[in-house]
């Protein structure tokens, strides 16, 4: 921290993942001199307990599937079994290297990085480690930790959150997982893969109940195959210890019965106990109440990520706290069409999406003014070779623009990147039939939905 304690930044950011450190990086690239408030490790939940150290899991699971499933491309493996330390080292590094870099990108733009626990303590201040930190805005970054329901007690053993998991010291033989969204799903397909006898509990109708239904119901067709086993359409009602596990009870009175619960029903903001309800901050449910630029009611007061009622997702936080550091810095900005940011669940089989779902479409034009269209990745080269199932579908405004693309099958999280390009630029089927795709790729199959959906299809039946 600077020595001159009278000295007042532009922005004072409170919380260092990824909406902060963002809007730290920007704001100092576009010459604001900006103070960084962190607890806990720069890099926030995503770093260190969110995103990166998931998808290393997964990314592992990945690798005993193949292992245990060679012989199928004519290679002959033996899959000895999960060594969790070296999963976990592997996991770490990742980590470790790009926390590195992190912090010598924060170093680098000269961001003044105070590690310590802040309280706002006016509307253009923030205290922290027995000092007061001036600023003329302040950014509220301090993201959510992962939530509970009432009367389920997380004791980090048996009854487990995401955190813990991350961290566990062995494979457990079997786990209930309470949640089929992005965090219960992902998960489950990790632990499968490494061996796990896992039951997914989710009280709405669908597993990634948030996607297009369609994808929800082909997820399930392959959770099914591998083993996964789920239950829909009835909420938690209690859980107990039993001689070596837990027991889960619903409302209608079914049980099961594992090793470990994982609670994996979402997060909540971290808003109080922080200053920001006595310095006249609105809050509803936890969450800070912003407008469309991230504004608060108080006029220094703006805040990002996980803390306001946004998408829950790292490049969502990324974006917000951008748009903020470059409304302060003077640029013109522009809202977030929060329909256009790519949705990714890491399972195996992979679920993308951008876009609206067709219920939505038909919610907002008709339904006689939706055209939607399948295409079946069996048609897909690259696909077949992978010997990954799944299905591309495209919602149309009929006679217009793409409105959504939702995706299911191996890798779909890396064509989701085309696939906001042709919402976010509302592209016509024949605009982005006319585009040359590379053969054989995944890539491919976007080209040859489009080319069908502008009635004129190559490898797909009319």
């Amino acid at each position: 921290m600077a020595n001159d304690a009278s000295t007042v930044f532009d922005l004072v950011i409170l919380g260092g993942g990824s909406g902060g450190y963002a809007a730290a990086l920007r704001g100092a690239q576009l010459g604001l001199d900006v103070a960084l408030i962190e607890k806990n490790k720069l890099g926030g939940t995503c770093l260190h307990n969110g995103c990166i150290p998931t998808k290393a899991l997964l990314h592992a699971g990945e690798i005993a599937d193949q292992a245990r499933e060679s012989e199928q491309f004519g290679v002959k493996a033996t899959f000895e079994g999960i060594d969790i330390a070296g999963v976990h080292k592997y996991k770490d590094d990742v980590i470790a290297g790009l926390y590195k870099g992190l912090q010598g990108l924060v170093a680098s733009r000269k961001v003044t990085y105070i590690e310590g626990e802040g309280r706002l303590s006016s509307p253009t201040s923030v205290d922290v480690n027995g000092q007061r930190v001036e600023g003329r805005h302040v950014l509220l970054a301090t993201g959510s930790v992962p939530k509970s329901l009432p009367g389920l007690v997380i004791d980090g053993e048996r009854v487990i959150s995401s955190d813990h998991a991350l961290t566990l010291n062995r494979v457990p033989e079997s786990a209930i997982i309470l949640g089929g969204g992005v965090i219960g799903v992902e998960f489950a397909s990790a632990w499968k893969s490494f061996g796990t006898d896992v039951t997914v509990i989710e009280g709405l109708k669908h597993l990634v109940p948030v996607e297009d239904e369609n994808s929800s119901k082909l997820l399930e067709r392959a959770f099914r195959k591998r083993g996964i086993k789920f239950n829909l359409g009835t909420f938690f009602d209690k859980a107990e210890y039993t001689q070596d596990g837990v027991r889960v009870t619903l409302a209608d009175g079914k049980t099961f019965e594992a090793e470990v619960l994982l609670v994996a029903i979402g997060r909540g903001p971290v808003s109080q106990g922080l200053g920001y309800e006595e310095q006249g901050v609105a809050i509803d449910r936890g969450y800070v109440v912003v407008d469309e630029y991230m504004r608060t009611n108080v006029e220094t007061i703006s805040a990002v990520g996980d803390l306001v009622p946004t998408l829950q997702l790292a490049h969502v936080g990324f974006a917000e706290g951008i748009l903020v550091a470059e409304r302060l810095a003077g640029l013109k900005t522009v809202p977030i069409d929060y329909d256009g940011v790519p949705r990714v669940t890491y399972c195996h089989p992979e679920v993308a999406s951008v876009g609206i779902t067709e219920a939505k479409a038909k919610e907002i034009y008709g339904a006689d003014k939706v055209v939607a269209l399948k295409y079946n990745l069996a048609g897909n080269g690259k696909s077949k070779i992978l010997k990954t199932a799944g299905e591309i579908k495209l919602v149309q405004v009929k006679d217009g623009a793409v409105v959504g693309v939702h995706m299911v099958g191996d890798r779909m999280g890396e064509q989701v990147g085309e696939a906001q390009l042709i919402y976010n630029w509302e592209a016509l089927p024949a605009e982005v039939a006319q585009l040359i795709h590379a053969h054989p790729t995944q890539n491919e199959a976007l080209g040859e939905a489009h080319l069908a959906l502008a009635g004129k299809p190559l490898h797909s039946h009319d």
